[in-house]
């Protein structure tokens, strides 16, 4: 438990803070926040989910609270963010602040998965295939070893002398995010590798290798911030003892983690146990892969590599071929798309799929086992080979790729042939059509609650989840049940430290039309908006759907148009950067944006002083997963949209309406172009559930 000595140098902490940084302000929600945060993580296994509107200091109130907690019980603090932004604020301005503020010294880490590095391998493998012609392969490869999928532009062979350059002089540490030269998509996975594709401590390049140097810093450091997926990625690899995690990252029973942005948790958990198939890719690549093995073979001059012969492992990988074509024509037997569907699924009701499909992928799963345990034995042979040359490393890196697809597959199939729990949703089955035919099988968890209990609740040493936006009106049911969060964790919303019926209204217009009425809907928001927005200011006008923007903005008067930056006509740091420049200079800019940016978007001030919210944001109801859920709630005599859809719906609204309100001094507006808040049962506890605006409501006629 929460020691004196802790407690006393938590209070001495925050009084250096309230010292040393200036204009600071005392706020009675960061004071709450450092105390529930310290008390977590000072019990045994204590989880704390802590709602922080904007302006609360939440990174140093986990960080007063979470780093004396840590230094007391000698555990790490590992700081678990969604997005880059925050990474780098927190390991660039907020915890180097701490530190010098408490004259600490401290080695902090920032943990990134192998993809965000740079493989010296893969660099001087990449360089080293081009010749004159600027064609692909290496002297003597087979085409099914080439690295460059298609013959590489001028500016991919100057960016790789760049950045080879920049490597070996030691003036750039391999880290992707900060690499001296623009890398294209085409050039950026030749130059970097998966686990899959890494070798390890057998790479001759293993010492400079900056993952690893990285990693190293990882195991030294005493604080730790990471994105939420490597964490949770790490979390589920089998660890030590039979326990999970503690293999990228310290052991969780070692740890305190602070999830910040933790409304993402859910979804990360979720996406980290869903599996898909394209099947006829899939065929392609088990012929590409034999001709790989092929290869395997010849180079380590074996007669047989996992027990088994190369007949016999051809044969291995024909069984499996053969069995994706039969589920294929299975499927397409059973399912006929309606050729209007512009995107075709088929989805099991209540995760459950055709008895013949589950027999196949009950076979798919035997096959494809079968082909990983031999795979892993042959790559081992090839890894293990001394002086194999450029060949033995492109096979070693195709073969792990081949083996990543393997186990890729091998998820789907046994999620397709498992059978449910009783007590538990079931898993979301279904298959897609893909744009050019393909039938894909797809397969996931609907919730997230089951994966988090195996892994992270209960074996980790505390765990806090923060972010601005958790619960619908402090109500934190829907959160809670989506990670299954234990019974014993506290849940806390903090008030805003801003004057919010002073500084921000909530209007909802007298709309004439509501959102079920698309065309009609977007012609009276280029309407509304034509008319009513300060088109000299800065404004943020927020969709649910990329049709609906493009309507409206056909729509728009052409005056108007001009004054739009949408999302998706150029990258979202420049959008933003082109926005704030022309507020800067006293011109009016519109900023239409999807869900994306209707969070972590920070425009303070004059950059932001309407935000219009054109219907409320309820989940897309053809989305498979959602829809599974709902089936399974109500199958248990529960109601999916009130448990589920508006709680979701009121924590995005919420999180929408926070793009207005960022500091003491900001004014604005937000509008809601969606009068199903005020003519729909629900409508009125969405409204008492936001944030305390002055609202104005408007009458219909």
């Amino acid at each position: 438990m929460l020691t004196d000595t802790t407690k006393d140098a938590i209070r001495a902490a925050y009084a250096r803070l309230k010292d040393g940084l200036p204009g600071f302000r005392a706020r009675a929600s960061q004071g709450r926040m450092i105390a529930a945060v310290a008390k977590a993580l000072a019990t045994a296994g204590g989880v704390a989910v802590i709602e922080a509107p904007t302006g609360t200091g939440k990174s140093m109130a986990y960080l007063i609270a979470g780093m004396e907690v840590a230094r007391f019980q000698k555990k790490k603090l590992l700081i678990a963010t969604a997005t880059v932004a925050l990474q780098e604020q927190l390991v660039q301005r907020d915890i180097p602040l701490y530190l010098q503020l408490n004259g600490i010294e401290a080695k902090v880490a920032l943990a990134k998965g192998r993809g965000r590095y740079l493989c010296p391998r893969n660099l001087r493998m990449a360089a080293n295939s081009l010749n004159d012609s600027g064609q692909m392969g290496l002297a003597g490869f087979d085409a099914d070893l080439t690295l460059w999928a298609k013959p590489p532009q001028p500016r991919d062979k100057q960016a790789l002398g760049k950045l080879a350059a920049a490597f070996d002089d030691g003036e750039w540490n391999g880290d992707m995010d900060s690499a001296p030269d623009a890398v294209s998509d085409l050039l950026r996975p030749m130059i970097t590798t998966s686990a899959g594709g890494c070798t390890n401590r057998k790479c001759g390049q293993f010492m400079a290798c900056p993952f690893f140097t990285a990693r190293r810093a990882v195991d030294d450091a005493e604080i730790i911030v990471a994105n939420q997926d490597l964490v949770l990625a790490d979390l589920t690899m089998p660890g030590e003892d039979e326990g999970w995690g503690g293999v990228i990252l310290p052991r969780p029973d070692e740890t305190l983690y602070i999830f910040d942005e933790g409304h993402h948790v859910p979804g990360k958990a979720i996406d980290r146990g869903a599996a898909e198939v394209y099947m006829t890719v899939t065929v392609r690549q088990l012929s590409r892969l034999g001709r790989q093995v092929h290869a395997a073979y010849s180079l380590t001059d074996k007669p047989s590599l996992g027990k088994l012969s190369l007949d016999q492992g051809d044969e291995k990988l024909q069984e499996l071929s053969n069995a994706l074509e039969e589920l294929e024509k299975e499927i397409r037997l059973g399912w006929l798309p309606d050729p209007a569907d512009s995107e075709p699924m088929y989805r099991g009701s209540l995760g459950q799929l055709a008895e013949p499909w589950v027999e196949h992928a009950r076979a798919l799963s035997i096959y494809t086992n079968e082909v990983q345990r031999w795979l892993i034995a042959v790559r081992r042979a090839v890894v293990e080979m001394t002086d194999g040359g450029p060949t033995q490393e492109a096979l070693s890196r195709e073969l792990g790729i081949a083996l990543e697809r393997i186990e890729k597959q091998a998820r789907c199939w046994r999620a397709w042939s498992a059978s449910d729990p009783d007590d538990a949703p079931p898993l979301a089955r279904w298959v897609t059509l893909a744009g050019d035919q393909q039938l894909v099988c797809h397969a996931s968890a609907v919730s997230a609650g089951g994966l988090l209990r195996s892994v992270l609740w209960g074996n980790a040493s505390g765990v806090v989840l923060t972010s601005a936006t958790l619960s619908a009106g402090g109500n934190f049911r829907g959160f809670a049940d989506a990670i299954g969060l234990p019974d014993e964790a506290v849940t806390l919303s903090l008030p805003s430290p801003f004057d919010l019926p002073g500084q921000a209204r909530l209007e909802v217009p007298a709309m004439r039309t509501l959102p079920d009425a698309r065309e009609a809907h977007a012609e009276e928001i280029s309407e509304w908006l034509a008319d009513n927005l300060d088109w000299d200011a800065g404004n943020l006008v927020l969709f649910t759907s990329r049709a609906k923007l493009d309507r409206v903005l056909q729509k728009l008067p052409i005056a108007q148009v001009r004054k739009v930056r949408a999302q998706g006509s150029l990258g979202k740091s420049q959008l933003i950067a082109e926005h704030c420049a022309d507020i800067e200079a006293g011109k009016g800019s519109t900023l239409f944006g999807l869900a994306s940016f209707g969070e972590g978007l920070d425009l303070p001030g004059k950059l932001c002083e309407t935000v219009v919210i054109t219907q409320l944001p309820f989940a897309v109801p053809t989305d498979p997963v959602g829809a599974t859920y709902a089936e399974w709630l109500e199958s248990r005599g529960r109601n999916p949209f009130m448990e589920v859809s508006i709680p979701e719906a009121t924590r995005l609204l919420t999180q929408y309406c926070g793009r207005l309100i960022r500091n003491e001094t900001d004014r604005g507006r937000i509008v809601l172009l969606d009068r199903r808040i005020v003519t729909k049962r629900y409508g009125s506890g969405m409204l008492r559930a936001l944030p305390p605006f002055r609202q104005i409501i408007e009458r219909t006629a």
